[in-house]
C-alpha cells in the first residue's frame, strides 16, 4: 500500500505540490494522471525520498521509503529510464542491483527473460539501447527484488504496441497477485485499459480521484440520432445537460435514460454508448484545462 497525506513541496513562492492526499491499494493498479508541470513527478520523487517534502508524509507499506530495510526488496521504482549508466551493459546494471540487494546471480537471468531482453542485448552497453529497451531494463530493475509495490513514471514511453501490451499484462498480473501498482502515464487509453483507480492532478492539487468505473460513469453517454436537435431539446426538457460534440451529443445521464426519452418522442437512435475512454479524456482535459501545456498530459 502507498499512503500519501498532505504532501506539499514549495520552491520559494511556487507551490509545485499542494496538499496531495491519496492511497494506492494492494491488488489494484492506480493510474496517476496530470499534464506537464502538474507536480506528478515531484510527488513520486517525494514518495521515494529523492525530494524532501515541505510538508506532509508519504508511506509505503506503512513506513517511509528511506526507513525500509533494503528498500529494493519491498518497492520497485522506475522514474527515468534514461538515468541508467550508459557505459554499463544491461546485464551489468542488473548484476550490480542484485548484489546491492543480496540477491542470487540467477535472478538477473530470470528478469532478463521476463522483460524480453536477449543475451546479445544484455551484453550491449546501455548507451546503445533504444528508449524501449531502456524501459524494459528499468522495469527489470524495478522487479529485481521481488517487491510488493511498484512506482513507475511513464513506463510505456518508447515501447511499441506489442511492448505496451506486454507491459499491461505484466502489471495486471502483478496487481492480481496482490501487488500495489502506482502508474503515471500520458497515454490516457492505456490508463483507461489497465487502471482500477484514478488520481488526477492539476496545478499541484488533486482534482479528481476514485475508482475508474465510478469516474467514467460521470462522463455520461454518447448518442447520435436521426434528429439530434430535437433529441437535445427533449433531454434538456427533462433537466438533462446536453453538449454537442461534432455529430454526436454528450449527455450527462445513463444510456437507459437517453433511450427512454428518445422512445417517448419517437426519435430513432443510430448510436448509444457510455462515454468510456473518450469520457476519460474529456474529463481529464476539463479538470486540468487551466494547467495543460500544448494539450499534452504527462
Amino acid at each position: 500500500m502507498i499512503e500519501v497525506n498532505g504532501l506539499t513541496r514549495t520552491y520559494g513562492a511556487h507551490r509545485a505540490v499542494d496538499d496531495v492526499t491519496f492511497r494506492a491499494e494492494p491488488g489494484r493498479v492506480t493510474g496517476f494522471l496530470g499534464p506537464n508541470g502538474a507536480g506528478k513527478s515531484t510527488c513520486m520523487r517525494m514518495m521515494v525520498g529523492l525530494t524532501p517534502p515541505t510538508a506532509g508524509t508519504a508511506t509505503i507499506l506503512e513506513r517511509q521509503y528511506t526507513a525500509l530495510p533494503n528498500p529494493g526488496r519491498h518497492v520497485g521504482v522506475l522514474l527515468d529510464a534514461s538515468a541508467q549508466h550508459p557505459g554499463r551493459t544491461g546485464r551489468e546494471v542488473l548484476t550490480l542491483g542484485a548484489r546491492t540487494m543480496g540477491l542470487p546471480k540467477g535472478r538477473v537471468d530470470e528478469l532478463l527473460e521476463v522483460v524480453g531482453l536477449t543475451p546479445v542485448e544484455a551484453k550491449r552497453q546501455v548507451r546503445n539501447y533504444s528508449l524501449g529497451m531502456r524501459q524494459r531494463l528499468g522495469i527489470a530493475h524495478a522487479l529485481l527484488g521481488d517487491p510488493k509495490v511498484l512506482i513507475l513514471d511513464e513506463p510505456a514511453n518508447g515501447l511499441d504496441p506489442a511492448g505496451i501490451r506486454w507491459m499491461r499484462s505484466l502489471l495486471r498480473g502483478f496487481a492480481d497477485e496482490g501487488g500495489t501498482v502506482l502508474l503515471s502515464s500520458h497515454l490516457l487509453h492505456e490508463i483507461e485499459v489497465i487502471a482500477d483507480d484514478l488520481v488526477v492532478i492539476g496545478r499541484g492539487r488533486i482534482v479528481a480521484q476514485g475508482a475508474k468505473q465510478e469516474l467514467l460513469a460521470t462522463a455520461g453517454t454518447s448518442v447520435t440520432s436521426t434528429d439530434n436537435q430535437r433529441l437535445g431539446e427533449a433531454l434538456a426538457g427533462q433537466g438533462v445537460s446536453v453538449t454537442a460534440v461534432g455529430q454526436k451529443l454528450r449527455v450527462d445521464a445513463e444510456p437507459i435514460v437517453v433511450g427512454k426519452v428518445a422512445l417517448q418522442h419517437q426519435i430513432v437512435l443510430t448510436e448509444l454508448t457510455s462515454a468510456g475512454a473518450a469520457g476519460l479524456e474529456d474529463m481529464f482535459l476539463q479538470l486540468t484545462a487551466g494547467d495543460a501545456r500544448e494539450g499534452v498530459a504527462a
